[in-house]
């Protein structure tokens, strides 16, 4: 029998059957050769490589998620939806999302992951073309698109971060991961940008989805040139190792709704055309990505309970930045966006501090599937229904007092308000969670 860590990552002999392979404790007392450490500095150029693909098939990802949110608008126009239709345009994405992602977890968890990964890039890229091709006669096709390309993409973020995890140990694992999930507010940004800048360009919204598919396309033949056909897993020395990474899932902020047709509405509009919004997104979370794995890092040295306590802190200061944001909306459009930038800031901060506590609570063997399990939870919980919630709270309000442009506006800033408290809310859950999140992390380690 080969010794299994002799060419981890390389995937290009065939691993020992299951029964033989070198699993939890046993897998940290395996007499190792010299050989070893000549393959495995032999191939970190090639791991960094792979997780180069990984990220920028984790950008395309997410320029896909928020092409929608760029030309909702548009897309409002387009198909004459109300806002609570146009709400569940992203809720339609965010429920296939998070009932596929329980699947592909326990896939990815039992199966070979660079074919999952390869069949769901193909699978989101492909649909997401075309939709740029359906007509405003057939609606219910494109909301059915959408939530085919929520299936492809919960295949990819359920499952990258498991294989960039298992090529790298301890620090520039964390510096990886990091790096991997920062890539989520940059594809966020980008993808709105790109969408509103190729409607304005072509003055047709059909073109915005027909620049990602073309760098899906490139994504999914790095990966099966550069890719290993097979990862060999970490467990036992992994189990306790906090990692300061970053996840989607917390960061997925809900579509865009349309506002109302005033001097505020315009200038917004114009503001995202000269990149600002996107800016603000790709910037604040860049920045708080790196502040949150930092101030982890430094006060789990004197708190052991730093972990959740930051994460209530960032969800308390989020909320308080959007309220205000959305009081002086009509006012000063220069201050909302400020207090706008202030909010996506510290709720990028629980980004990597959630994906902490996540991966030390949690055996590596599972990790797919917790992943998948807590996409399930907080989608549910949280943008699955908040687009469609927002937009039928509006259409209530402009019913009871009239369709004027001003009660227009009004109606979607008393509905973004929601958000805001359900924010406090979420500080408060974290809150409860420094009570048990020491106990938890010592199960995870005796397991």
């Amino acid at each position: 029998m080969q010794n299994p860590s002799a060419h981890e990552n390389t995937g290009l002999q065939p691993q020992p059957p299951p029964e033989e392979q070198n699993y939890g404790a046993t897998a940290t007392h395996v007499r190792q050769g010299p050989f070893v450490s000549v393959s495995r500095n032999g191939s970190a150029k090639r791991d960094y490589l792979i997780a180069a693909v990984l990220c920028y098939a984790n950008l395309i990802n997410f320029m896909d998620w928020f092409i929608v949110p760029g030309i909702l608008l548009d897309l409002q126009k387009s198909f004459e939806l109300s806002d609570g239709d146009t709400g569940l345009l992203q809720t339609v994405f965010i429920l296939c999302y998070m009932l596929a992602a329980p699947i592909f977890g326990y896939l990815g968890d039992r199966y070979n992951r660079k074919i999952i990964l390869g069949a769901g890039i193909f699978f989101w890229s492909g649909v997401t073309l075309g939709s740029s091709f359906i007509s405003e006669l057939y609606y219910w096709i494109f909301f059915l698109s959408r939530g085919l390309v929520g299936i492809g993409t919960a295949s990819y973020s359920t499952i990258a971060p498991t294989i960039i995890a298992d090529l790298f140990e301890e620090g520039r694992r964390t510096t990886m991961l990091s790096i991997f999930y920062i890539f989520i507010p940059v594809g966020s940004g980008l993808g709105y940008v790109l969408a509103a800048g190729m409607a304005d360009i072509t003055g047709d919204w059909h073109w915005a989805f027909r620049i990602t598919p073309c760098m899906g396309g490139l994504a999914l033949v790095l990966l099966i040139l550069l890719v290993p056909h097979r990862t060999q897993r970490r467990t036992a020395a992994h189990r306790a190792l906090s990692i300061s990474g970053t996840i989607r899932v917390a960061a997925e902020k809900p579509g865009l709704q349309r506002t109302a047709k005033t001097t505020w509405c315009q200038d917004v509009i114009s503001l995202a055309k000269n990149l600002i919004f996107g800016g603000i997104t790709i910037g604040t979370g860049i920045l708080g990505v790196i502040t949150g794995a930092e101030a982890a890092r430094r006060l789990r040295k004197i708190n052991n309970k730093a972990d959740p306590l930051i994460c209530a802190t960032s969800m308390f200061v989020s909320a308080l930045c959007l309220y205000i944001a959305l009081m002086v909306a009509q006012t000063n459009i220069l201050s909302t966006f400020i207090f706008i930038a202030f909010g996506e800031l510290f709720l990028s901060v629980n980004w990597a501090v959630v994906t902490d506590i996540l991966l030390y609570v949690v055996t590596p063997r599972r990790q797919s599937t917790a992943i998948a399990l807590q996409i399930l939870v907080s989608h549910l919980l949280g943008d699955a229904g908040s687009p469609y919630l927002i937009g039928i709270i509006s259409n209530a309000i402009q019913a009871k007092n009239g369709c004027s442009f001003q009660w227009s506006f009004w109606s979607m800033q008393y509905s973004f308000i929601v958000c805001a408290f359900v924010g406090v809310f979420g500080g408060g859950f974290f809150l409860l969670t420094s009570f048990y999140i020491e106990e938890d992390r010592k199960e995870a380690e005796r397991l």
